[in-house]
């Protein structure tokens, strides 16, 4: 059987080799209507994209990295999952790179990139230093993911940590939650999504009039739910009185469900509540996880569009984009009964953020 080439969709499109080629490769600049057409002609055809003719006729791998720092952690292989189908829709083959989160890790991937081994990178880095990232040569085909800061020539995608923080607990204070803690953050140095999600988190609390108390913080030692249980069973056993948790993340917000139930806590009933990533697991958890959720489909297709788009203009100027997030309402800290909504949104008058849930 032969290959269905470019132009074989073309020709059943009715359009240019070159626009096939743009809806190929993700290029944004192509209307809807275009797109489905050409998308139309592919299915039909069958047409698989062909990456070694790409490569000698472009001089790229037709590679791209995914850099995060720990495949073990739930949210980063449903990105890596995200990322891995968008990629391959793209016609791109996708190389996962787990830095540990260390500089000799991610200095390798940006090595591998500068070398041409891969054709760009989407990294969401935590060791490298300020002037390391600001010393990247301006055409690096780079794309940072997260909430640490980047150079501004370079691209980033993230969601709005601090918002997202807010509405969280604003939703607990509408449960009539008053002593609400903070739980998994690092002991000592924070780092940035910590950061952020504690000032979501204080300010949730300054806007709902309640006061913010740093007993009510309980970091973990280790980032895992192990961790989060222990953390938390020993402040609880320390005297820690809390009607509400905000959890830095879902394996956090799983290592609390068990210290409070080994503790003869009821959740939500004396204790709600909400993780964050809102991974697979929080729906089967005993009670389910209320969880902000990311949206981390269009994450990945932005941050893979941003990419596409710097390897074939390195000239772009830097760009920061912020993607949706929502609150997915489980059972641990479930949807307030409307008597009770009301109520408390007469006592939080104008002060309550507009978006919840």
């Amino acid at each position: 059987m032969e290959r269905v080439t470019l132009r074989d969709v073309a020709t059943r499109a009715g359009v240019s080799v070159m626009t096939v080629s743009n809806v190929v490769r993700g290029y944004r600049h192509v209307s809807p209507r275009m797109r489905e057409r050409v998308q139309a002609a592919i299915d039909e055809l069958g047409y698989r994209p062909n990456l070694s003719g790409r490569s000698l006729a472009t001089g790229r791998s037709s590679v791209l990295a995914l850099a995060v720092p720990d495949l073990r952690r739930p949210y980063f292989a449903e990105l890596a999952h995200v990322f891995a189908r968008v990629s391959t829709a793209r016609g791109y083959r996708l190389l996962l790179e787990e830095t540990g989160g260390t500089p000799e890790g991610e200095r390798s991937v940006l090595r591998d990139l500068q070398a041409g081994i891969v054709d760009g990178v989407v990294i969401q880095p935590q060791a490298l230093t300020a002037a390391e990232l600001e010393g990247l040569r301006r055409d690096t085909p780079l794309v940072f993911v997260g909430e640490d800061p980047r150079p501004p020539t370079a691209d980033q995608v993230a969601i709005d940590n601090v918002a997202a923080a807010e509405e969280a607990v604003t939703h607990l204070v509408v449960l009539g939650r008053r002593r609400i803690g903070f739980l998994g953050h690092e002991i000592g140095a924070l780092s940035r999504p910590s950061e952020l999600r504690i000032e979501g988190y204080r300010r949730g609390l300054e806007h709902a009039g309640l006061p913010f108390d740093a007993a009510l913080l309980v970091a973990r030692e280790a980032g895992d739910a192990v961790g989060a249980e222990h953390a938390l069973g020993a402040a609880l056993d320390a005297g820690l009185a809390v009607d509400g948790l905000l959890c830095r993340d879902d394996l956090a917000a799983v290592g609390a469900l068990r210290a409070l139930q080994l503790r003869g806590f009821a959740v939500p009933g004396d204790v709600a509540v909400i993780g964050w990533d809102d991974i697979e697991l929080t729906a089967s958890t005993v009670p389910s996880l209320t969880s902000v959720a990311p949206d981390t489909r269009t994450l990945g297709e932005r941050a893979l569009e941003l990419l596409l788009e710097r390897m074939d203009d390195p000239e772009l100027p830097g760009r920061q984009v912020t993607v949706g997030h929502r609150i997915v309402v489980r059972e641990s800290a479930p949807a307030p009964s409307p008597l009770a909504g009301a109520d408390r949104a007469e006592q939080l008058g104008d002060r309550r953020p507009d978006r919840v849930g």
